[in-house]
């Protein structure tokens, strides 16, 4: 964790998705827990996860494109545009939205949260490319 924070202050989430759970990324996590902080998620927790946030801007951002994307190939190019157009610093807001996202899911005792998300954004993409 050094590497990418070598101020020592690294920590890591973990959804416990099943690719996340795997033995060779339980075994690293295990070598080096030592290395980080170390948050437990609820398992499977799509409502914790700001990757949803960042996939929802992307998504937002090929929506407004014209002409929409109708080919993978397509896609993929809106999406990296898109990604390069986002303001410097824009992840810091969605990280720093970590603590408060705990603190809502410890109010709420587990349950439903406001930082809760409707469709995966790349389902929603590919629903998008199969009725263009």
């Amino acid at each position: 964790m050094s590497i990418v924070h070598s101020n020592g202050l690294g920590q890591f989430l973990q959804d416990n998705t099943t690719p996340h759970a795997s033995r060779v990324a339980t075994k690293w996590l295990q070598e080096h827990s030592s290395d980080f902080r170390h948050f437990h998620w609820p398992p499977k927790s799509p409502e914790m996860n700001i990757i949803e946030d960042i996939g929802d801007a992307l998504l937002h951002a090929v929506e407004n494109r014209s002409p929409q994307p109708r080919t993978p190939m397509e896609l993929l190019t809106a999406l990296q545009d898109s990604w390069c157009q986002f303001p410097p610093g824009y992840l810091q807001t969605p990280v720093e939205s970590i603590s408060r996202r705990f603190a809502s899911l410890l109010r709420a005792r587990g349950g439903p949260t406001r930082y809760e998300e409707g469709v995966p954004v790349f389902l929603a993409l590919q629903c998008r490319l199969t009725n263009a």
